[in-house]
């Protein structure tokens, strides 16, 4: 096996938060299946959403993306909407934001810890003074790092609010990792990215991230390296010196 890259030699590391940092990525999944699985019940809508229709169609994306990949692959096409939307508005923003307030209160019912070998990992990289930053699709990703404890961090922080209100595109394109990139004024090529997601590796490849690493929470170490990681763990622990 080749040995883990020492992550405090790149001049900003940038990390996803779901499943990178913490273990939101499961209430986001629980959330994401509560949701749909009403809205299929309601609209009788085949086959049942699964846990691969969120790897495949949701996992890494903006929300709004997420709802309107899941429903095209059941040849359903529904209004855009505006994110004002009420979550009862049968629009692509009316459903996400329907899904966000099961979020909400599953977020509050379990509360979140950071990985403790991502905790660790983080505190290598500020002795270090190594720069970083959080990426995500998320809007509630300040929101989870507050209650995770670890917003004060990250200085610079990339998400589905940012995406929104600065009009980039969605992972697997290259656009938030590429603002923070910016944001961090430090060089792509000695950038290193943290991904569990196929769109955000992707994301982070296309933005010409100098080492890209996959994290397998269960999308399969293949298909993470398929989309561009130069290397997978099953852990951040395993990136800790």
């Amino acid at each position: 096996m080749a040995e883990s890259p020492d992550l405090t030699t790149y001049a900003g590391v940038l990390f996803d938060l779901d499943g990178v940092l913490t273990p939101t990525a499961d209430v986001h999944m629980h959330a994401w299946q509560a949701m749909f699985d009403e809205l299929f019940a309601q609209w009788s809508i085949e086959p049942p959403y699964t846990d691969r229709d969120y790897f495949d169609h949701v996992d890494g994306k903006k929300r709004y993306d997420g709802v309107a990949s899941v429903l095209h692959s059941r040849s359903v096409e529904v209004p855009w909407g505006d994110p004002s939307d009420p979550p009862s508005a049968d629009t692509v923003c009316g459903i996400g934001n329907r899904k966000n307030l099961v979020f909400a209160r599953l977020l509050r019912e379990e509360g979140v810890e950071p990985y403790p070998g991502s905790l660790r990992l983080l505190d290598v990289l500020r002795d270090a003074g190594t720069p970083v930053a959080v990426v995500s699709s998320s809007k509630n990703a300040r929101e989870v790092l507050t209650a995770a404890g670890i917003l004060d961090r990250f200085p610079v922080i990339v998400d589905g609010l940012v995406a929104e209100r600065d009009h980039l595109a969605s992972k697997p394109a290259p656009d938030v990792f590429a603002e923070a990139i910016g944001m961090l004024g430090v060089p792509a090529e000695r950038t290193a990215a943290v991904e569990d997601a196929i769109s955000g590796v992707a994301s982070a490849a296309a933005a010409g991230c100098g080492l890209v690493i996959g994290v397998d929470r269960g999308v399969g170490a293949e298909d993470l390296a398929a989309a561009g990681a130069d290397f997978v763990v099953n852990d951040l622990e395993e990136l800790v010196p």
